[in-house]
């Protein structure tokens, strides 16, 4: 290994012991030191930088800035390291970067990838996506949370799952619904049935019995949408598999309002549930959706007339 790839694995494990995961950052970086070595060039520079951020070509600008952003940081730690370390300038490859509009799924299209997943040919496989897809949508769970969910961390006798190191390395429990703590068993009896001698810990699995990748997760889940014809509302609004936390949260919300919830009050609940660091960034899904604003103004117009 070159002294540039240790380096790399120096700087990941400082920013990691401060609660970053860098998962992407590490693929990323190890793929530019090895780009780097066979350009022959043991020192990073701005030219060989952006030379490798902008692969593949054609790609959207936005995918170009966020690869030459990792390599900008990490290029700011280097040169302390290495004077001769060249850091690229902030007004190179900038993407003026804009949250997607979350896809607010409805019950019927939450239905419809649920059955869709049943049809997949793999009876494991089929378990393992209808449970996974119910989980998200009732917990609001990041779809890393729920891959990383190890058999122990479900109670059983509680009726709730522990989230462990999760974001920013926090650990949250969240309890369940029956239904759901049913559902989740019914999964481990199928899952124990046809893959008795797992290589994992992991509570969902692959057909292979290893835990469950978050690029394979995601095309699946895109396949299901298409299969449900499931369709992107604008070019801002695309159904995700991150949507199914949007959706809890907006409709965490929505019934709150609804019920005539003082919000203020009950916003750090839902931003423990969800594992946000401060009730701040749970403010944004407030005026992230249409369902949402609609219900908003609908109680506004109340206050008026009550005190009209």
């Amino acid at each position: 290994m070159s002294n540039l790839h240790e380096d790399i694995d120096n700087y990941l494990s400082v920013r990691r012991a401060l609660g970053y995961k860098l998962e992407r950052d590490e693929r990323f970086l190890h793929d530019f030191a090895a780009f780097l070595e066979q350009s022959g060039s043991a020192t990073i520079t701005t030219a060989l930088a952006v030379a490798w951020a902008m692969q593949p070509a054609g790609a959207n600008p936005s995918w170009w800035a966020g690869r030459l952003g990792s390599i900008r940081v990490f290029a700011k730690h280097q040169h302390a390291i290495s004077p001769l370390t060249e850091i690229p300038p902030d007004d190179i490859l900038t993407q003026q970067s804009r949250r997607a509009d979350p896809y607010i799924y409805t019950d019927e299209e939450i239905v419809a990838l649920q059955t869709a997943a049943r049809s997949i040919r793999s009876p494991l496989k089929a378990a393992t996506y209808e449970t996974l897809i119910g989980l998200l949508t009732v917990t609001g769970m990041r779809v890393g949370e729920a891959i990383n969910l190890d058999c122990n961390d479900v109670d059983w006798r509680d009726g709730l799952i522990v989230v462990r190191q999760a974001k920013f390395n926090k650990t949250r429990q969240l309890p369940l619904h029956t239904s759901s703590i049913e559902a989740l068993r019914c999964y481990q009896q199928i899952r124990n049935k046809l893959c008795p001698k797992s290589s994992t810990a992991a509570f969902f699995v692959s057909t292979t019995g290893t835990r469950l990748l978050y690029e394979n997760v995601q095309q699946c889940f895109h396949r299901l949408t298409r299969q449900v014809a499931i369709v992107a509302r604008n070019p801002r609004c695309r159904p995700r598999i991150h949507d199914l936390r949007h959706r809890f949260a907006v409709m965490t919300l929505i019934r709150w309002y609804r019920d005539g919830c003082n919000i203020d009050a009950e916003l750090p609940k839902l931003s423990t549930y969800l594992g946000h660091v401060s009730p701040s960034s749970t403010y944004w899904y407030l005026t992230a959706t249409p369902e949402l604003m609609s219900v908003t103004a609908q109680r506004l117009e109340q206050a008026r007339e009550m005190t009209s």
